[in-house]
């Protein structure tokens, strides 16, 4: 049999390179930062979801070296057999104070925070309300519930309303939303979502992956940007980005929320425990943000300073309020091809295509970080500039 599958998978691979959509990986041998190593070059990472710089910060790497010491490499269970430390419980506490929630619950990643969240709330008689373009780990969580689903057009206000007025007909209703869109890096308009919320009586739901650490005053996300503390029901999020960039996910909201999830969500129930050592981290990282606005501030100044450089340069950039700066080229080679010449220039940049984003919306994604300095900033847009001239983006 797998002779058969082998041809009809050779044939799709083939299809997949010859359509300018294969997913090279390259190798980098360094630690994460700004200036990493590939193929034993230096070269400018701006394709990392490193926001606040923290991925190899020396506070943070001594934490989960010490908690290592203190608690061990890994928990071998799940957290209600024997697999709840009490640092656990502590970094639970730690990201509800920063979020203003109630409780927390931890996972092994965001995808299965997302992905465990609808099926124990809701039923066939319910109905889930999703953005078009919210995460795959929504839309995977959503396909396995039996709720009925509707969709709305990206921060589309209007057809969000439509939706809450179908779904009158279903007992309960929620509204999910990414925070930030990872891939345009706009921010949905969190105080409008809850004034429908809250006109057609809908619970909230927002993941705050790309947001959280990045987004607001203080980069406390969405809710501390719109000021709808209290109004939010459920957030998702990650440590696997700002946070310090490892791994791990989390939900934090109502507290009888959290704790039907802790009864009844399988991604929960049936993955080990986060490791001592992201534990450690993780709440070093927290003590830091307790401390200090710098790590946000510089991050947001990065982020002005490279947007507007590219605009001036000529570039066609999605509006961004985030991290993220979308540099669109539409064409799905072109955007390899122009990844390739950028790292050639010595930055580390991806291309973004089809499937990832929609047919002829291809793009490189730049991810800002704290991490950045002013010298990485001019290198990343002059080669951007140089490139675009070679390939004819820019006149």
């Amino acid at each position: 049999m797998y002779g058969k599958i082998k041809d009809h998978l050779t044939q799709t691979l083939t299809e997949i390179k010859e359509a300018g959509l294969y997913k090279e990986e390259r190798l980098i041998e360094s630690q994460q930062q700004a200036e990493i190593t590939v193929k034993g070059k230096k070269v400018l990472n701006f394709c990392a979801n490193n926001y606040l710089g923290l991925s190899n910060n020396p506070r943070v790497m001594k934490a989960a070296n010490e908690m290592i010491e203190k608690r061990g490499y890994g928990m071998s269970s799940v957290r209600f057999i024997c697999g709840t430390q009490d640092i656990h419980k502590q970094l639970e506490a730690a990201i509800s104070d920063y979020f203003k929630t109630e409780d927390t619950i931890l996972y092994a990643a965001c995808f299965d925070a997302n992905g465990g969240v609808f099926e124990p709330l809701l039923t066939d008689e319910d109905a889930i309300i999703s953005d078009s373009l919210n995460h795959a780990s929504i839309i995977d969580g959503v396909r396995l519930c039996k709720a009925k689903r509707y969709r709305y057009a990206n921060a589309n206000m209007e057809e969000l309303e439509k939706c809450l007025q179908e779904a009158q007909a279903q007992r309960f209703r929620i509204i999910v939303t990414d925070g930030v869109f990872s891939m345009d890096g706009n921010v949905a308009p969190m105080d409008k979502i809850c004034d429908l919320a809250e006109k057609y009586d809908a619970l909230v739901m927002v993941d705050e992956c790309h947001s959280a650490g990045v987004v607001g005053e203080t980069g406390h996300g969405v809710n501390e940007k719109f000021n709808t503390y209290g109004r939010v029901d459920i957030v998702t999020g990650t440590l696997g980005k700002a946070f310090g960039g490892a791994i791990g996910g989390f939900t934090t909201g109502r507290k009888e929320i959290i704790e039907l999830l802790r009864q009844r969500s399988r991604p929960y129930l049936f993955s080990n425990s986060i490791p001592p050592a992201v534990v450690g981290a993780s709440l070093e990282v927290f003590k830091m943000l307790k401390e200090s606005n710098a790590l946000h501030d510089k991050l947001v100044s990065n982020v002005e300073y490279f947007r507007n450089k590219m605009i001036e340069a000529g570039f066609d950039i999605k509006p961004t309020q985030s991290a993220i700066c979308a540099v669109m080229l539409y064409d799905a080679k072109l955007s390899q091809v122009y990844a390739s010449k950028l790292l050639e220039e010595g930055v580390y940049v991806t291309g973004f295509y089809y499937p990832v984003v929609p047919k002829g919306e291809a793009r490189i994604r730049v991810q800002l970080s704290a991490g950045h300095e002013r010298e990485h900033l001019d290198k990343c847009i002059n080669a951007f500039i140089k490139v675009g001239k070679e390939l004819g983006v820019l006149k």
